[in-house]
């Protein structure tokens, strides 16, 4: 099926041929070259870029007479009438062009400008990327309207827009070059850890919102787009030197290295290369927040190890496992360890293990090394037909934290790529396959540290045996439960010891979560998509079709997914439409109008259609109003599906149908259990979290009263395709000097996908009043993150304002605000986990001049964050609002075609945090030098 398809979809394509060559140059109003300039083609998608020395040559298959639209970013744009082949154009920009003059794809698959967007889209070129404050083009995107970045680690950050984000981001979607650079495994991108390398960077386009029309379910609350530069408009070598250090309380000064390096050549007019490497190497931002938590995983402060007997810290690691010491005394005294009626004397309390904090289970190498080659031919003289290879190779180390924290280490993405393209359509397939090196999760190296050290029943043992004692002996609780940890804790490895350094090592390498924590996966999805635009064909509208084809093949082994008996392959298709009109009006006056609509349909779910209506109506040059309308969804991920990972505080149990019966576990009962007449051990399968399961919110209330009645049955449906209607309005203007950009939205969600955390008991049948209320009082239960759709009432709704203006001549100066909000009851739905993690109110600003004198600019910029609710599987708790400005100077040396900066990020120095259980995030100082970088 997969060969079919790919071959289908390459037969498409080899159809179209052309015969239209137009050469130019263009310059600035001083009759200075213009290099990076856009040249397309009025309405269609075919253009190019002219190279340093302003020089272009476009070839199309369009026949005369069309005209070209020629931008460029800091001028006003220009369009030359082409009439017959082979023409010649001189082409002069004069500056002062808007933002709005901007050309973007994205938005409706078609060269647009910005003005004329049917949608709210940003982009980040490649001016933008050289007068960034931040370290790289990736963390520049921080500065862009309605746009969150949520901080990982210094090599993962996290795109989202208009909430609902977590670091395990499904909803968003990027793109680099067409290809989705979601890990497989994980089914959501990690940043730019194995992403693009800046000097190839053409320019970064981001669309916030659902766009599932025309890019398929995982475009359900934004995509970026990322392209690089051809070997044809931009040749010769690139050049990227940055040094500097990071700065953090934790973990002091460290050094910093980032280096890319392009080579580009245009052998011929038919054949062009180029090839790309990058290497990025520092020391990660260092968590050490030892805050305790409560049972919900909500920080608590003041909880320590000195005042909590079941203490959790956030980045302690080994604690996360406790035992009522109650019930191990039941069983000392079934087996004849301590005397007959001793456990009277036992108080039924949870107690955990003495855990490591995360810098001994971690060195915090953070280090991103990726490559990529590209080969393009054009076969047919004067025409735009090509056809091209791409591969790419990634490997790096980071953290990631989602219901764990995880040290990737020697993480492994490959690409590759094969497309067909010309004017009016392109043809592609590829491969997205990784591996998942050394990587391993630092709670279970933690707990398994310990139990290399000493198992969990004798330590427990030795710690109650020791209460008892101390107890008899006159000691007062306190100071028993002292004698009882420093009993159990004779003998601990301690860190740096050979001991430690030798169950750290079997650990970390070993799969088996009961004995070690070693991440391990090799799964890939192919993924093939065509569209063709009939425009060159049809007069009255701009008429687009297209689709795709992806095929899964989930390969962990069963550390992950339950796949322990084989890969798990599943695939999923879509098609989709779009038509799109102008209509002139009176005067200046005109209205686009556009619609589209796609069908997708995974193999286990029915098909869905999600249309999209638009209409944008200029009344000038300088206003434009637009409305949209649209539905998206998205299918549950990998993980939602066939995930089966004990993760400590819960089993996470994905609900496709065959999986519920495809994860199983014994479970050994309690003394109290087998006081009933249950076997000692109990084989459960993760069907008994969907079908046999009270919520965890009725269970606490049950501890909390000792009320049988206080228990409510969850029994979580299976997952289904979540589904989202979402209406934005919005106004692009200049009013003199002044550009404006204002949005609003409303999305309102139903089936909403969550994780809902559920308890099974060992026996017993849920509301049978007896059995399973006797299991949950006897401990005898199993905590399950089960993957559901909930029916409660999900919606949210922003605005989003961006405004531009030159001030004191030739300062730019820019500011947006973004306001985001969450509709929903949660007291009504208590369980229900949504992870909105969104701040209510952002502002972000920057101040600067790209030409303060000649080949000298500067920058500086501002983000402020409100403080908002962190909510994950992990930990939550509130993050607090904080204010952030970062700064850079540039200067130029035409003479060597470089370029040098100095800047830093977080120059204020406050540290700040993104998410609950992440480093703080310190201060950056770099120096950078840029060679030939058009």
């Amino acid at each position: 099926m997969r060969t079919f398809v790919l071959m289908s979809f390459l037969l498409l394509g080899l159809t179209s041929f052309a015969q239209t060559t137009v050469k130019g140059k263009v310059v600035d109003q001083n009759n200075e070259p213009i290099p990076g300039a856009s040249i397309v083609i009025q309405g269609k998608a075919i253009g190019t870029v002219s190279d340093f020395d302003g020089l272009f040559t476009l070839s199309t298959t369009e026949n005369p007479p069309f005209t070209l639209s020629i931008t460029s970013i800091g001028f006003v744009s220009v369009t030359s009438r082409i009439t017959q082949n082979n023409q010649t154009v001189a082409v002069t920009l004069n500056e002062e062009q808007t933002m709005l003059d901007e050309v973007v794809i994205s938005a409706s698959r078609t060269p647009e400008r910005i003005f004329e967007s049917p949608v709210t889209v940003e982009r980040f070129g490649l001016e933008d990327i050289k007068s960034t404050t931040a370290a790289d083009f990736y963390g520049g995107l921080e500065n862009l309207k309605g746009v969150d970045v949520n901080t990982n680690s210094l090599t993962f950050k996290s795109v989202n827009t208009r909430g609902f984000a977590s670091f395990a981001n499904t909803r968003f979607m990027q793109l680099v070059d067409g290809m989705d650079n979601s890990a497989p495994a994980l089914n959501f991108p990690i940043g730019n850890l194995v992403g693009m390398v800046e000097t190839d960077v053409q320019s970064v386009e981001l669309l916030p919102g659902a766009s599932s029309a025309l890019y398929g379910a995982n475009a359900f609350n934004g995509i970026l787009f990322m392209r690089s530069k051809s070997p044809f408009d931009y040749e010769g070598i690139s050049v990227s030197i940055k040094r500097g250090i990071t700065s953090q309380k934790a973990a002091g000064d460290n050094a910093y290295t980032d280096f890319g390096i392009r080579a580009a050549h245009k052998f011929s007019d038919k054949f062009a290369a180029k090839v790309n490497f990058g290497y990025l190497k520092g020391t990660d931002w260092a968590a050490n927040n030892t805050e305790g938590k409560d049972e919900n995983n909500f920080i608590t402060t003041g909880r320590t190890r000195a005042n909590d007997l079941n203490y959790d810290g956030v980045n302690v690691y080994g604690d996360d496992y406790a035992v009522d010491i109650k019930d191990v005394a039941l069983r000392l005294e079934s087996l004849g360890l301590i005397p007959a009626g001793a456990n009277a004397l036992i108080p039924s309390v949870e107690v955990s293990r003495t855990g490591y904090n995360e810098g001994d289970l971690t060195n915090y190498n953070a280090e991103s090394i990726k490559a990529d080659w590209g080969l393009y031919y054009r076969p047919i003289e004067d025409n735009s037909l090509e056809i091209s290879y791409v591969g790419k190779v990634g490997t790096g180390n980071t953290i990631y934290q989602g219901t764990n924290r995880y040290n990737i280490n020697g993480f492994f993405q490959e690409q590759h790529k094969l497309e067909i393209r010309n004017d009016n359509f392109f043809v592609r397939g590829y491969l997205v396959g990784d591996k998942s090196g050394d990587s391993y999760d630092m709670v279970f190296t933690g707990i398994n540290v310990n139990r290399a050290w000493k198992d969990d029943s004798t330590w427990f043992g030795q710690y109650t045996g020791a209460y008892l004692q101390a107890t008899l002996a006159g000691a007062t609780d306190e100071s028993a439960h002292a004698a009882a940890r420093a009993q159990a804790e004779s003998g601990r490895f301690l860190p740096g010891t050979p001991e430690f350094e030798a169950a750290f090592n079997r650990s970390i390498n070993n799969p088996d979560l009961t004995t070690g924590s070693k991440f391990q996966d090799a799964s890939k999805y192919y993924h093939a998509d065509a569209n063709y635009n009939f425009s060159h064909l049809i007069d009255f509208a701009d008429i687009q079709v297209g689709g795709s084809f992806r095929e899964y093949e989930l390969n962990s082994s069963g550390t992950i997914y339950t796949d322990a008996d084989g890969p798990i392959n599943y695939s999923e298709f879509g098609i989709y439409s779009q038509v799109q009109k102008e209509l002139p009006l009176a005067g200046e006056k005109s209205l686009k109008l556009t619609g589209s609509v796609r069908y997708d349909k995974s193999e286990f779910f029915d098909g869905f259609f999600s249309p999209r209506i638009s209409a944008g109506f200029t009344l000038n040059r300088n206003h434009n109003i637009r409305a949209s309308a649209q539905t998206g969804f998205r299918n549950p991920t990998t993980q939602d599906l066939f995930i089966g990972l004990d993760a400590g505080r819960a089993i996470l149990v994905g609900s496709s149908p065959d999986n519920l019966d495809r994860y199983t576990r014994d479970f050994q009962t309690s003394a109290g259990g087998q006081l009933l007449g249950q076997p000692g051990t109990i084989t459960q399968t993760g069907r008994a979290a969907y079908e046999n399961s009270y919520s965890l919110s009725s269970v606490n209330r049950l501890g909390e009263t000792g009320n049988p009645a206080d228990l409510e049955i969850a029994n979580p449906d299976i997952v289904k395709p979540e589904q989202v209607a979402s209406f934005e309005v919005g106004y692009r203007g200049k009013i003199k000097r002044l550009v404006v950009d204002f949005s609003t939205y409303y999305n309102s969600y139903k089936d909403f996908i969550s994780q809902e955390v559920v308890i099974a008991p060992y026996y017993g049948t849920v509301g049978d009043g007896s059995f399973s209320v006797a299991a949950i009082a006897n401990g005898d239960f199993q905590p399950y993150s089960t993957y559901t759709n909930s029916d409660a009432d999900v919606n949210s709704y922003g605005a989003s304002l961006g405004l531009s203006i030159k001030v004191l001549g030739n300062y730019d100066l820019e500011g947006n605000y973004t306001y985001t909000k969450l509709d929903f009851d949660r007291e009504a739905n208590p369980d229900l986990q949504l992870n909105f993690n969104t701040p209510e109110h952002k502002f972000k600003a920057s101040f600067g001049n790209a030409e303060l004198f000649k080949n000298f600019g500067f920058n500086v910029s501002y983000r402020f964050s409100d403080d908002y609710f962190w909510e994950a599987t992990f930990a939550q708790g509130v993050v607090p609002q904080f204010h952030n400005v970062d700064a850079q100077i540039n200067y130029t040396v035409p003479s060597l075609k470089s370029i040098f900066k100095v800047g830093g990020t977080n120059i204020l120095g406050d540290e700040y945090f993104t998410a609950v259980g992440t480093g703080f995030i310190g201060s950056m100082y770099y120096v950078s030098w840029t060679i030939n970088n058009l």
